[in-house]
């Protein structure tokens, strides 16, 4: 993201009645399932069998399965009724906060509360993801750590001791408010002086090996401190020029497949070695792999690059749906149905109003039904996001 960035809860059943109840509800085998896939890639069929005992979920209509992959927003400092009926109603996988939204540490803290409060008579008993964008520096939603940017940690004499001070600063902070999920670290491998990224410091070097080593220790040491980190702008926006940003309008990045892999995908199986828990791609286009569709609604690129080639297990999540880079892909219907389509478990409804996150539910939920998204991928999503919820507080 850029700097400036009938619907009654339905009650736990047991499998064999959820698979009786409907073809499309969403039963606590498939959940469990879904959350061993995950679970099996790292520690084998033990963990997968642990999963499934240990993991309890309901059955859940098409639209509250369509409600755990959006993350909705809001405009001001109080939560709207609108918002706080969606979660209580199973329709809400979480929220995301602006500056816009906070006053105070106290004031988020309460907010944070309120909702989890609404979260309480979901038939989704794990915790909401309550996220923002605490990267460092000049992008911080919230007052404290961490302070330096990303590129005065690169330039420091111990680049990776701060990046890990800065990852535990921002998960100590975002865990005090009640928030487990940072949209940080920013992997992108900035090329220029002055460019996209490097304009407001939100690169750690033009050395990917460096990008590497940092991002991975920040992503450790927040996730230590209990808050989830998102790697972005998968592939990655390093080539961006200054001008070229994708929340105002399309942007293409004549990057070789080569200097891709090796420059601006280096940092990425570092991140994953260190368990980064969510992925964010970007809305840039890469002709080198898919020459029409930007990544987070490319196939070729959320599913063959990302989960194929560098094995990423974990929630992917878009960048804001909102976006200018997507003016050609129609409305909030469309562009949540191509990016779930395409491999994206989390859509992002950024704009800070209540509606456009109701559409995305809505149109996710109807594709869903009408066969235009499949039902074993959109429970396998749905699996991820829950595994990954279960896992937060």
């Amino acid at each position: 993201m850029s700097r400036n960035t009938t619907n009654d809860p339905s009650r736990t059943v047991s499998r064999r009645t959820a698979v009786r109840a409907a073809g499309v509800t969403l039963a606590a085998g498939v959940l469990a399932g879904g959350a061993s896939v995950a679970a099996d890639a790292a520690t084998g069929a033990a963990a997968r069998s642990a999963a499934r005992r240990t993991l309890k979920a309901p059955a859940l209509t098409p639209l509250q399965m369509a409600g755990q992959r959006v993350i909705f927003s809001y405009s001001g400092l109080t939560v709207p009724q609108s918002l706080l009926h969606q979660i209580s109603a199973g329709l809400a996988g979480g929220v995301i906060f602006y500056g816009s939204n906070i006053s105070s540490l106290s004031q988020i803290r309460a907010v944070c509360r309120q909702l989890e409060s609404a979260r309480l008579a979901s038939p989704v008993k794990a915790p909401l993801l309550l996220m923002t964008d605490q990267e460092g520096g000049e992008v911080r939603r919230l007052p404290g750590a961490p302070v330096l940017s990303e590129k005065q940690i690169g330039e420091s004499a111990h680049p990776q001791a701060e990046a890990a001070a800065a990852g535990q600063g921002a998960g100590k902070l975002l865990a005090s408010v009640g928030m487990n999920v940072n949209l940080a670290p920013v992997l992108d491998v900035f090329r220029q002086p002055g460019d996209f990224d490097d304009q407001f410091q939100r690169s750690y070097s033009m050395n990917p090996r460096v990008c590497a080593e940092c991002g991975s220790a920040f992503i450790a040491a927040q996730q230590r401190a209990g808050v989830a980190a998102t790697a972005k702008h998968f592939p990655g926006l390093g080539a961006a020029a200054a001008s070229q940003n994708t929340d105002v309008e399309p942007v293409t990045l004549n990057v070789s497949l080569r200097d891709l892999r090796a420059i601006d995908e280096l940092p990425y199986p570092s991140a994953i070695h260190a368990g980064v828990k969510l992925v964010m791609c970007s809305w840039a286009v890469y002709p080198a792999l898919d020459a029409r569709l930007p990544a987070g609604l490319s196939p070729r690129i959320v599913q063959q690059e990302l989960r194929g080639r560098l094995g990423f297990r974990g929630v992917t999540i878009t960048d804001a749906l909102e976006a200018g880079a997507l003016a050609r892909f129609g409305g909030t219907a469309q562009r949540s149905v191509m990016a779930a389509k395409a491999g994206m478990d989390v859509i992002l409804a950024a704009s800070q109003d209540v509606s456009q996150g109701e559409a995305a539910v809505t149109s996710l939920a109807s594709a869903l039904q009408h066969g235009q998204l499949p039902q074993g991928p959109f429970r396998a999503a749905v699996a991820r996001i829950i595994s990954l919820r279960s896992g937060l507080h």
